[in-house]
């Protein structure tokens, strides 16, 4: 009995909380448009009647879908015809993203026709327009207007900002009406224009010689994986370029320690287990069980060795700056000191004593031997990996506008 009670407030539970969901759904669909925010209302009934149209639940969501779709039809209408007898082209992109709007919203209601109104006996009412046309004209003149705009632009550039402008609007026009006249040559040539061209060279001031294959990864700057459309890197720079700045990589200073052997001895003691005994009383017999049986137990004893630990060391450490200059005004901008290094560590050793008394890491640098050192040119090398990160990183966040 008292399972079926509980299964019955579950129930009505369950139902109570679909209720609240469902009202609270309407609530704010009608808040939304009563406040205007008509395309959020549209948005919130078309979700609701793709799902399920006949619905009783969602009769309301019919209701408020009609009355949203001609009032942000009305508004849509009022805001475009003030915004072309103000008579301003820049205007032209609104009036056409606004038409292409009004036709996406008819074009999702469209599927879900005919929806009736149960309660008022009528099919909802939607006054669709043919907004082809005014698309097509607004469009024209958008694209007339973008062409205008960035010839001009590119005409009258007196910084690098006004050219990239000129590819943003040309860009667009591409993409809003492919093939439009000469565009396509239009935005390459603005395009280059709009670069900013880097130099960039290295200098070497420390007292050792950095590996030729070193060097040229360092400033091989495909290997970067940068994508700044507007930054270009020549690490050998084009007679035919005009630079506008030039980025310095200076080895500041590099240091390789000697090689070096350490030697720690490391005394190993451990209780280990070494066969059994018979387990004997106070008077020295042997402890019998329940069963008349021997007793025995485990005989432990203590093993030791001297483990003779040697390490291997050697390591490298590298200061650079990057510095950015204006060639314009051969004035320094801006200079990042970096450093790196690379730590080189073989440890292995040998031991006396009882071999038992090792854990597992002894025993495996037991089994090591010495090895030759890195030579300083691998050293560097090696520490290199490091500073072609640092100076990637550098890279790609640096912006000169």
């Amino acid at each position: 009995m008292n399972f079926v009670i509980k299964k019955y407030k579950s129930l009505i539970l369950l139902l109570l909380t679909i209720g609240l969901v469902s009202c609270s759904g309407t609530k704010r669909t009608q808040e939304a448009l009563n406040s205007g925010n008509y395309y959020s209302a549209i948005n919130a009934s078309i979700a609701k009647l793709s799902a399920n149209k006949t619905k009783k639940g969602n009769q309301k969501y019919i209701t408020m879908l009609e009355d949203a779709f001609a009032k942000n039809t009305k508004r849509e209408n009022k805001e475009i015809n003030f915004l072309l007898k103000e008579g301003n082209e820049a205007n032209y992109e609104k009036v056409y993203n606004r038409y292409l709007e009004l036709e996406s919203i008819q074009e999702r209601i469209n599927p879900l026709l005919p929806l009736y109104l149960s309660e008022e006996g009528r099919k909802a009412k939607f006054s669709f327009s043919d907004y082809t046309n005014k698309i097509l004209t607004s469009k024209e003149k958008l694209a007339s207007y973008l062409y205008s705009n960035a010839s001009g632009l590119a005409k009258s550039a007196s910084t690098k900002y006004d050219y990239r402008k000129a590819y943003n609007d040309f860009t667009y026009l591409e993409e809003l009406s492919p093939g439009y006249k000469d565009t396509k040559q239009r935005i390459e040539d603005v395009y280059v224009k709009g670069i900013d061209y880097v130099k960039v060279k290295s200098y070497n001031a420390s007292d050792k010689i950095i590996p030729e294959d070193l060097e040229n990864e360092l400033l091989n700057f495909n290997t970067y994986g940068l994508n700044d459309l507007w930054t270009t890197y020549h690490t050998n720079p084009q007679k035919n370029i005009n630079y506008n700045y030039e980025m310095v990589l200076e080895f500041v200073s590099i240091n390789i320690s000697p090689e070096a052997i350490n030697e720690k001895q490391i005394i190993k003691e451990k209780q280990i287990k070494d066969g059994w005994k018979y387990v004997l009383d106070t008077n020295g017999n042997v402890t019998k069980d329940s069963l008349g049986n021997d007793l025995k137990e485990d005989k432990f004893i203590k093993v030791k060795s001297v483990f003779n630990k040697l390490t291997q060391h050697k390591e490298a450490n590298i200061t650079a700056k990057v510095s950015y200059f204006d060639l314009q005004t051969n004035q320094l901008i801006n200079a990042y000191p970096i450093t790196s290094g690379f730590v080189f560590e073989h440890i292995y050793g040998n031991y006396s004593g009882d071999k038992r008394s090792l854990d597992s890491e002894y025993l495996g640098f037991s089994s090591q031997k010495a090895v030759p050192f890195p030579t300083s040119e691998q050293m560097i090398y090696d520490s290199g990996e490091d500073l072609k990160l640092k100076i990637k990183n550098i890279v790609k966040a640096y912006k000169f506008n």
